[in-house]
């Protein structure tokens, strides 16, 4: 079984599953320029921020493989089988002196469907802010060699965010951080590993699920949906989980074919607000369990 959770960023798609099933709304996580919930399995993946060191490990859809660099602290997810890298590797970059191995769209959409060797325009280190000219999906940045612009807004400014490296089968990122792919493995990129109760990302940043662990990621604007509120259309705010609403509770009757904000809790045995829910596991525990997040759970109604 599969957990999903949909995302403001997700081209990324399942691993192994959870008891239950919580899901995002669906939105195009090859999108441009956005960020948000990934869609996560609930049996095993991204993450822990306290992952230890492992070899790849298959789950149980043979398309969606998870594998973990040594010395690293992080996990490697994808939505397809490794595929042959027209160009250039974002992850070995092989291009010449003086350019770097990018994502970017061939096509002419919104969103990245190849890798292309671009100039090195700039020296932005993962953090610092930047600018895309061309668009989010262009390839073209200022970031230094090993990164590229992410969550790129309407004047095409964004921040720079490093690239995996290593290979598909064995990515690798800095400690506590995990190697998110999607795009059919074009788009790699790391970002911190987290908890999401309590959410210890940066204040600006949430914690969300992507198949077998969690990332911070950007926050979107506002405050997001509270407890029992419609995350279809949305994000949820932090500590709350965006699940599937006919299993959230029936105080989420109102979004019968949608999605409704339920917070996280202490498995087993913690509380929850609705008087139809028990706190579940958040990862099947006949299924692989990643390091720190044993007592993650979430309110639903039980099966």
């Amino acid at each position: 079984m599969m957990r999903s959770t949909a995302i403001l960023f997700s081209t990324l798609a399942s691993a192994c599953g959870p008891a239950a099933a919580p899901s995002q709304p669906a939105t195009d996580a090859t999108t441009a320029g956005t960020t948000g919930e990934l869609t996560s399995p609930t049996g095993a993946l991204p993450t822990s921020a306290t992952t230890a060191d492992s070899t790849a490990d298959s789950t149980a859809d043979s398309t969606a493989m998870t594998a973990s660099s040594a010395g690293t602290n992080n996990f490697i997810t994808w939505d397809a089988g490794p595929v042959d890298l027209p160009d250039c590797d974002p992850f070995s970059q092989d291009c010449p002196v003086g350019q770097k191995c990018v994502p970017w769209n061939e096509q002419g959409g919104s969103s990245w469907d190849g890798a292309r060797c671009v100039e090195i325009t700039g020296d932005g280190a993962p953090g610092d802010p930047c600018t895309a000219p061309e668009g989010p999906v262009a390839g073209v940045d200022d970031c230094a060699l090993g990164s590229i612009c992410w969550d790129v807004d309407e004047r095409n400014h964004g921040v720079c965010v490093a690239q995996c490296w290593g290979s598909q089968v064995a990515a690798m990122c800095p400690p506590k951080h995990g190697c998110m792919l999607s795009a059919g493995g074009y788009l790699d990129l790391c970002f911190p590993s987290c908890v999401p109760a309590p959410d210890d990302c940066p204040e600006d940043l949430i914690c969300i699920p992507y198949q077998q662990s969690f990332f911070c990621e950007p926050n979107s604007p506002g405050p997001g949906a509270q407890t029992n509120g419609s995350c279809t259309a949305s994000r949820c705010a932090k500590g709350l989980a965006c699940i599937d609403a006919s299993d959230a509770s029936s105080a989420c009757d109102d979004f019968p074919d949608g999605s409704c904000c339920q917070p996280y809790c202490e498995f087993p045995g913690g509380t929850c607000p609705n008087p139809d829910q028990q706190c579940l596991p958040w990862y099947d525990p006949m299924w692989f369990v990643p390091p720190g997040y044993e007592s993650l759970g979430y309110c639903a109604i039980p099966k």
